[in-house]
């Protein structure tokens, strides 16, 4: 995109296409000028923030284990040394609902937040990718010219030196990415290993790397015009009352331009500079518009111009429609508040899921063979055959040491009780419990039991199983 103010001009009169494109359908490949205000400065500390988020916390360890580690293999989801398993659904489902109903609350509170300030398409881009093409290529506007000429041999060598680096970065975000779900250690032993021996590993970390380079790397903000969703979305989550980045036609217009005396102008010096550091390349003054992400880079270019001008800043700001026209802000609409009571119950199922969980998980089922048995020949003693499956949902060896019964005339026999399961380990144990066929005059007897076992401290599990008998 050039510098040149008529050039942007020319690109801002077809409302009816992207403004990607120009009018014969051919992209235009939109470099943002650079930004630096009150905004700037936050969205650094955050895109900073997540960049370690998710490219340093695979490599570390907690307790001796990879912090986060989501073993899908074997069906086994490491958190901060809180293990989880495929059977523990309810609270995957939990997680789930609270992301999207998180995202759905502030979309709806404040715009497209997420968009702007944490998506890893922005983040990436703008704190890696960026920054690479700024120290090979220089500045935006050095960028735009370099668009217009033939390149010499010294632009190929620093493009070249460009996608290298670009290779290198989307490399490391892909190992880095592969590290939750084969491990970092392991990850690391094959990467040292010739291909040969984990082909469909490497063929896999090959393709994100490509894809995540092209997207990085060349199709930008295309994937937000074209293939995410979410843009389209906004008219359904927001409301006149949700915050976005809106400039103030009240106070700009009517912009400057000639022929229009001074004393009829706005605030609007009609400089482009909104225009010039837009990462999607839109007018902000146009209105609320599916491309913008609410990144802020317009509003604090527009500061710093209002600055120079001596006019009060803000003519770009977070602000609400509703603000804009001169009502006054609701944050406490009835959708709003509906979000709101949504993600606390979705938390405090997740709280309940969580405190409910016990470390050893017990099931117990009937031996397949006859309901019950005849311990002697008089039929007066029976036999009950159950099988205990017993699996271990810590991250520390458990002792299991036995199953009892408060009833005296029952008497129970697990010649496998006395035994360790490992951490995430599964085992079954035969369990009979002999008992006179008194006990159970009616054939059927509901029997609380326990299982006593160690872990950090003695621990217990309580259940109850069903005696039968003739």
């Amino acid at each position: 995109m050039s510098n040149n103010k008529e050039d942007y001009e020319k690109f801002l009169v077809a409302p009816d296409r992207p403004p990607s494109l120009d009018q014969t359908g051919r992209r235009l490949f939109i470099i943002p000028a650079e930004v630096s205000g009150y905004f700037r400065k936050r969205r650094n500390l955050v895109y900073g923030f997540l960049i370690i988020l998710f490219l340093v916390v695979p490599w570390t360890t907690f307790n001796g284990r990879q912090t986060i580690f989501l073993d899908i293999s074997r069906r086994r989801f490491l958190f901060f040394d809180n293990l989880f398993f495929a059977h523990d659904a309810p609270l995957v489902f939990f997680l789930l609902a609270i992301a999207a109903f998180s995202i759905i609350f502030m979309t709806a509170v404040w715009g497209r937040v997420w968009c702007g300030w944490a998506c890893p398409q922005t983040v990436f881009i703008d704190f890696i990718y960026r920054r690479i093409e700024e120290w090979t290529e220089g500045k935006a506007i050095q960028r735009r010219r370099l668009e217009k000429v033939d390149w010499t041999p010294r632009i190929l060598f620093w493009k070249a030196i460009k996608w290298v680096l670009f290779f290198l970065a989307s490399s490391h975000i892909t190992h880095s990415a592969f590290a939750y779900f084969v491990g970092s250690k392991q990850l690391l032993n094959i990467t040292l290993n010739a291909p040969s021996e984990n082909w469909s590993l490497f063929v896999a970390v090959q393709v994100v790397t490509a894809v995540l380079l092209l997207n990085f790397g060349w199709f930008r903000e295309q994937f937000c015009l074209i293939a995410c969703p979410y843009g389209r979305l906004q008219s359904a989550l927001m409301d006149d009352n949700s915050m976005a980045i809106l400039y103030d036609h009240k106070r700009g217009e009517p912009r400057r331009q000639k022929g229009l005396p001074k004393e009829s102008q706005g605030d609007c010096i009609n400089c482009l500079r909104c225009v010039n550091v837009c990462p999607t390349g839109i007018d902000i003054r146009e209105g609320l518009q599916m491309e913008c992400i609410a990144c802020t880079a317009c509003a604090d270019a527009c500061d710093e111009i209002m600055l120079k001008v001596n006019k009060p800043q803000g003519l770009i700001r977070y602000a609400s429609e509703a603000e804009i026209q001169g009502s006054k802000k609701n944050y406490f609409t009835f959708r709003n508040i509906s979000y709101l009571l949504i993600l606390l119950a979705l938390f405090l199922g997740a709280v309940l899921g969580l405190t409910q969980r016990e470390s050893l998980e017990v099931e117990v089922v009937r031996a397949i063979e006859s309901p019950y048995q005849f311990a002697n020949q008089e039929k007066t003693q029976i036999v009950n055959h159950f099988r205990v499956h017993l699996t271990n949902q810590t991250n520390q060896v458990l002792i299991i040491r036995e199953i009892k019964v408060d009833e005296a005339d029952i008497q129970v026999v697990s010649p496998t009780m006395a035994q360790s399961i490992s951490p995430g380990q599964a085992v079954w144990v035969h369990v009979f419990l002999s008992f006179p066929r008194s006990k159970v005059p009616e054939g059927r007897l509901l029997l609380p039991y326990e299982i006593s076992y160690e872990g950090e401290g003695p621990e217990e599990f309580k259940g109850q199983l069903i005696l039968l008998a003739p």
